[in-house]
């Protein structure tokens, strides 16, 4: 019987996930996107929508997690005090929305997508969850704190950190030692190289959802914002009620359109350079 290459993959599920991502953070880190968001070019409402796709990301991916914190292909990569960030995004959706922020917050089509591939994966694959897990925790250790202090320059937030508590990790006393710990808990997991390999695929997959999510914006940035009013162009929803989630366009809860969402072409660059950030900066740079 044939046996593979010992070096063919790297032996730890850690390096294997690194090297697996390794070309599409290099297109990611290349992008037009990122050197725009170096020079600090960030809008308040950008900010906004950003951080609310992230919330519902976070609200999916946790949930999920409970639901399978005792179960053996998860549970030793189980840090709920260290890592969970929705507490935290609540309080920052409170800051940027206000105390009806449940009722206001947008939901593009793209993070729609990217939450019902968490809940998928977390009730038919949980052994998946690692990859989303990986890919969003490391990252928010890592580069995420780039954009934390961005973010907090250009819209003149305070320093105590209202705004941004997502990216605060106050259990974590060494985000280089905690990285640690998490590869090498990463890789006691026992897995078949089949699962291995789904793993390391749902991890690229989970990139690309990120990816998806400026690209969304992207393209309602190519359109005619001029001549489109918010409430008739494609691409945003506010959190609403299941039965409604594939209607167009919302209005805010107060039946009032969305103010100049799509009418700023400024904005909406920021927004996606933004989402370009949250994609490969809280995804891609930790690999470095």
């Amino acid at each position: 019987m044939e046996r593979p290459q010992p070096d063919s993959m790297p032996q730890d599920l850690s390096e294997a996930l690194k090297e697996a991502t390794k070309e599409v953070h290099v297109q990611a880190e290349n992008a037009e996107f990122m050197k725009n968001f170096q020079k600090g070019q960030v809008t308040r409402k950008g900010f906004k929508l950003v951080m609310a796709s992230l919330y519902h990301i976070y609200v999916a991916l946790e949930e999920e997690i409970e639901h399978n914190k005792e179960n053996p292909v998860y549970a030793p990569l189980y840090f709920p005090e260290e890592l969970h960030r929705r507490a935290a995004l609540e309080r920052d959706m409170a800051f940027w929305y206000g105390p009806r922020w449940e009722d206001a917050i947008p939901y593009t089509q793209a993070t729609r997508r990217y939450v019902r591939r968490l809940h998928e994966v977390g009730r038919k694959e949980p052994e998946l969850l690692v990859a989303h897990a990986y890919t969003r925790y490391l990252g928010d250790l890592s580069g995420g704190q780039v954009l934390k202090k961005i973010a907090q320059k250009a819209l003149d937030l305070p320093s105590s950190g209202e705004g941004v508590d997502f990216f605060t990790f106050p259990n974590v006393a060494s985000a280089t030692k905690f990285k640690q710990l998490y590869r090498s808990r990463m890789n006691t997991l026992e897995m078949t190289p089949e699962v291995r390999q789904r793993v390391i695929e749902e991890a690229k997959a989970a990139f690309l959802l990120n990816i998806q999510l400026f690209e969304e914006l992207q393209e309602l940035l190519g359109q005619d914002a001029e001549d489109q009013s918010p409430s008739q162009a494609p691409g945003l929803r506010r959190r609403v009620g299941s039965g409604a989630r594939d209607a167009a366009l919302t209005e805010t809860p107060r039946g009032k359109p969305q103010p100049n969402l799509l009418s700023q072409a400024p904005l909406l660059r920021w927004v996606l350079t933004l989402s370009f950030v949250v994609a490969t900066v809280a995804v891609g740079l930790y690999v470095m």
